[in-house]
């Protein structure tokens, strides 16, 4: 799960238009293992956060070796993160979902 705040100057739609359009379509074509992608984009901005993103997969370890592939500056995934977020402010955790 990761907390994500936009980069500074960007418009909320400006926002959510490159995160949609381009940043998402990228995320996906990597596959790695990728089972579930959700943006939970915060109305207000609360805490200054503007989306929450869920990734989902079938253990901890494919997200691990996930996580590396993504960062490899041949997925543009970084480069493309500069485009439209604030990177300082990005927290991500590995959470244990329960549902009721």
């Amino acid at each position: 799960m990761a907390f994500l705040v936009r980069k500074p100057g960007l418009t909320m739609d400006e926002f959510v238009d490159h995160y949609e359009n381009h940043h998402v379509p990228l995320i996906v074509s990597q596959g790695h293992g990728l089972l579930g992608y959700k943006r939970n984009y915060i109305r207000d901005g609360a805490d200054g956060v503007d989306v929450v993103s869920e990734f989902y997969f079938a253990n901890e370890a494919s997200y691990r070796s996930w996580a590396a592939a993504m960062y490899s500056p041949e997925t543009g995934v970084a480069a493309d993160e500069a485009n439209f977020l604030d990177r300082s402010k990005t927290r991500s955790y590995v959470v244990e979902e329960h549902t009721s």
